[in-house]
């Protein structure tokens, strides 16, 4: 790990399709410094440059744009940068190395937070009610789609959750068939919203709805509920400790 102080700062140039062996000479440095390691490397795409061939590089010609610079850098101590240069230099057979005296003013890591341990997941089996609702995507109540209204209404009466499914085909009391046209873009799709929880909540439910609903219809069946919730014993522990609202 670098240390504050005194400290050698290595530049590499090369260009991006310089070859070594079968892989980019830049991935292949990469990984020789990670495997030394090496605290840290940056490697920077130029827009534009020339180099000892002479020859201007730049994504304005499609010819050359693979061929532009690269800047790779990486700080570490003498000791370390004496001990990584003969490879360096023998990896390097067209580009340019320098190496530069820095000071390190301030090494600053943060800290890995840490991951919160699994707790098992507490299991809450039962006997609810399943509602669902039945109505059309046109259908409105006070200037918004019904069952958005709906949806609303159930969680101002604390239902326990409530879902939306739209259907691609299906008809209802009256005999007309929807489904989707691309010829018309008004879309009166069939609707139709799941909801469970227990009996008493449902009825109480079922009965504001009722008065949004002009044409619809409203099924209840009894379903055998199972319920995984995440246990938290430190949450848990500070919930127990909150003064009573």
């Amino acid at each position: 790990m670098l240390k504050k102080g005194s400290a050698k700062k290595v530049t590499i140039y090369v260009n991006e399709d310089t070859q070594h062996h079968l892989s980019a000479l830049y991935q292949d440095i990469l990984a020789f410094l990670l495997h030394k390691g090496v605290s840290g490397a940056t490697v920077t795409r130029a827009l534009a440059g020339f180099g000892a061939h002479q020859v201007i590089h730049t994504p304005n010609i499609e010819a050359l744009s693979e061929h532009l610079p690269l800047r790779l850098e990486f700080i570490e101590s003498a000791e370390k940068v004496e001990e990584l240069l003969p490879t360096l230099y023998d990896m390097v057979t067209d580009g340019l190395i320098e190496v530069q005296d820095t000071t390190i003013v301030k090494v600053a890591t943060r800290e890995k937070q840490q991951a919160e341990p699994k707790h098992p997941h507490e299991r809450k089996a039962g006997k609810a009610k399943l509602m669902r609702i039945f109505t059309g995507e046109a259908d409105r109540w006070n200037d918004e789609p019904l069952y958005e209204a709906i949806v609303k209404r159930l969680r101002m009466m604390d239902i326990a959750g409530a879902t939306v499914y739209r259907g691609i085909l299906g008809y209802g009391a009256k005999g007309h068939t929807h489904k989707q046209n691309l010829l018309h873009t008004k879309r009166d799709l069939p609707v139709m919203i799941s909801v469970v929880d227990s009996e008493e909540k449902l009825s109480q439910a079922a009965e504001a709805i009722e008065g949004m609903m002009q044409d619809g219809l409203i099924a209840f069946s009894d379903v055998d509920i199972v319920r995984l919730v995440h246990a938290n014993p430190l949450k848990d522990a500070e919930n127990a400790k909150l003064p009573a609202r």
